[in-house]
């Protein structure tokens, strides 16, 4: 947190750029992006995604913090991606430090480094970036003249891994929480940094709503599980609450969309329509942690549409959340917009459909201005008796008629996505997902009177996820999860009749394994991460990148001390009893009801969603003062919105 101005890199920068792939990435000047007056702000963030460029940049989270920090008058934020290996070397070798791309100031020069982390593998890219920019890779190592190290996303729901390499985290929305953590930052720096580093991170701590993990002490019992995590100071809460925003019309972010310079993963202008998902799909940790639901009412859509696309020139627009179809007025959002754009021939797009929530007329207005690429469902789950384990209420008969009517309209490609490795799962749950994709093969071509349709089954492992029924879940080794998709993939490859029409894509079981140890892992599992990163690990989350050897050696070495093993971290089963190393972070779920979940699951009992149900008492609305939120507004998109008719009223909530 130095005093003096920070002085642009982009001189040193700029002799190293011819020399490496794609130099665009790290130029900066985006349209829509920010810079302001270092010398005329008093609180500075350094906005971290820890990945390339092209998968960083359009994130919604770091895009809706950028924006809601630089409104603020006298704060500024700017952002910082991963760098890709050649450019690594080459700065090391010049000296050049981690810097943000809006105008390349040295990262170690702002007050906090944000990293936003939506999958664990991000883990090393993070220890990179903080070497890159001088900053000790140990919290306890940080002086006054270092950032504050802050992670949030949805991978901080567990951050005890990288709890030796960060200064705090925020679980939850991040809107609120950065506006307030700014406040106490320049309180504090107004009054002359009192106290030091300290004395910041127990005032973050007080407010009960950030997590700094040096101020916590976790011990464990001889057989290597947590005995308890206790605070180590007074004034520090026993457990962290999540943030949640209530009336996203409110926070209609991002109003400028940035527009990348170089290719990215997603070429569009992206709306979040809703936030939170109560269908209690058990594996899936988003829906939980995001709970409640709070949509957006369809004129503040209509509004965001509306100025995302004259701020960005995009001809495609994605409607955002974790299931988009259940936006109580999704029907009304869809024909209002593809009414309102279709001269413009802008496209619309919901990126995963449920297969009971999908219907041909939101399908038909959907791609009425675009293109008619393919259909995306996810079943998640081959056999029946599987689904309801997980959850995922949804019977063959449903997909089977699902697909009639898209085949039968014209369309001509179907992707169907599974899991493997889910609980209770047997060789045969996984090669049903041959049967269903012939049937639906047999009924594309008796509905469309055609041969020229194709059905593509991508499968992912699976990976049990903190604050999920399935927290206490083994997970299924690397070796079996090859050997059943090796007999799926057989299963497909032998049908002569309908095989050829199949694509199949899957992920072999390493990954998983990894992505399994860090997202349950505590903090013994900081030492692994560290000497992966020292053995040169980087963008985990890229195959090409990615070493499961040099994971395992790692974790060996770095574990054997502690007379525990990756096995121990994702294999092994839970019990009731166990301290979880994410205990004391409260997502507003129940731990009992989280359990009684675990065993519904096991008996393979199926829940019903609460947004239309009486509750299940999972714990959320009450103890985080929050309540479901959802429409009808009763509302219609008109072709132009009037503009300035005062505030839209609010959703009833129930």
């Amino acid at each position: 947190m130095p005093a003096e101005a920070a002085e642009s890199v982009f001189p040193q920068l700029e002799a190293l750029l011819p020399h490496v792939q794609k130099p665009i990435q790290y130029v900066g000047g985006e349209l829509n992006s920010t810079v302001k007056d270092w010398d005329s702000c008093d609180v500075r963030w350094a906005l971290m995604y820890p990945d390339a460029y092209e998968v960083g940049l359009p994130n919604q989270g770091v895009m809706i913090l950028y924006e809601v920090l630089n409104e603020q008058e006298g704060v500024l934020a700017e952002r910082t991606y991963s760098v890709w290996p050649d450019l690594e070397a080459l700065m090391r070798e010049h000296g050049v430090p981690q810097f943000t791309v809006d105008s390349h100031r040295p990262v170690k020069a702002f007050d906090v480094l944000g990293l936003s982390f939506s999958t664990e593998l991000g883990y090393t890219n993070m220890l990179a970036a903080l070497d890159l920019a001088g900053i000790p890779l140990e919290a306890r190592d940080r002086t006054l003249d270092d950032p504050i190290v802050m992670a949030g996303g949805h991978a901080a729901f567990n951050p005890e891994p990288i709890a030796d390499f960060i200064d705090c985290a925020v679980i939850g929305d991040g809107e609120q929480a950065v506006l307030e953590i700014t406040e106490i930052i320049r309180v504090w720096k107004a009054e002359g940094r009192p106290g030091g580093r300290e004395e910041l991170l127990l005032r973050l701590a007080k407010t009960g709503g950030v997590y700094v993990p040096g101020f916590y002490d976790v011990e464990y019992l001889p057989d290597g599980r947590i005995a308890r995590v206790v605070p180590n100071r007074s004034g520090v809460p026993w457990r962290v609450s999540k943030h949640t925003v209530m009336d996203l019309d409110e926070w209609p972010y991002p109003k400028q969309p940035l527009v990348p310079l170089a290719e990215t993963v997603h070429e569009r202008m992206s709306v979040e329509i809703f936030r939170g998902c109560t269908r209690g799909c058990r594996f899936c940790q988003a829906g939980m942690i995001t709970r409640p639901v709070r949509e957006r009412s369809i004129t503040g859509i209509g509004e965001m549409v509306d100025k995302g696309l004259k701020a960005t020139g995009f001809e495609e627009v994605g409607l955002l959340s974790l299931s988009s179809a259940d936006h109580s007025e999704i029907g009304d959002i869809a024909k209002g917009l593809a009414d309102r754009y279709e001269d413009d021939k802008i496209g619309l797009s919901l990126p995963s459909t449920r297969v009971d929530a999908f219907n041909i007329d939101l399908a038909n207005e959907l791609t009425r201005n675009g293109r008619r690429s393919g259909l995306t469902f996810a079943p998640e789950g081959g056999s029946e008796r599987i689904r309801k384990v997980i959850n995922k209420m949804v019977s063959e008969e449903d997909l089977i008629r699902t697909v009639a009517t898209a085949y039968g309209n014209g369309w001509r490609q179907v992707k169907l996505y599974f899991m493997c490795g889910l609980p209770t799962e047997t060789d045969e749950d996984v090669l049903q997902i041959a049967d269903m994709a012939t049937r639906v093969i047999q009924k594309g071509r008796e509905v469309s009177g055609s041969h020229d349709i194709r059905c593509t089954v991508s499968i992912g492992g699976f990976v049990p996820k903190p604050h999920t029924p399935f927290q206490w879940a083994p997970q299924l080794s690397a070796e079996e999860t090859d050997a059943r998709l090796a007999k799926l993939r057989d299963k497909i490859r032998g049908d002569k009749k309908y095989g050829r029409s199949i694509g199949f894509r899957y992920h072999d079981g390493k990954p998983g394994i990894v992505e399994g140890l860090l997202s349950r892992g505590d903090r013994r599992v900081g030492a692994v991460i560290r000497a992966v990163y020292e053995d040169g690990g980087r963008f985990d989350g890229w195959r090409e990148h990615f070493s499961y050897d040099r994971w395992m050696q790692c974790a060996e070495k770095a574990l054997a001390p502690y007379g525990v093993d990756v096995d121990w971290y994702t294999t092994r089963e839970r019990t009731y009893e166990e301290v979880l190393p994410w205990d004391h972070l409260d997502s507003g779920l129940d731990k009992d009801w989280l359990w009684e979940d675990w065993q519904d699951a096991l008996d393979e009992q199926e829940v019903e969603d609460c947004r239309w149900t009486p509750c299940f008492d999972c714990g959320v609305c009450p103890q985080m003062d929050t309540h479901i939120q959802i429409g009808p507004t009763g509302k219609k998109l008109l072709p132009l919105t009037v503009k300035n008719s005062g505030p839209a009223p609010s959703a009833h909530s129930h």
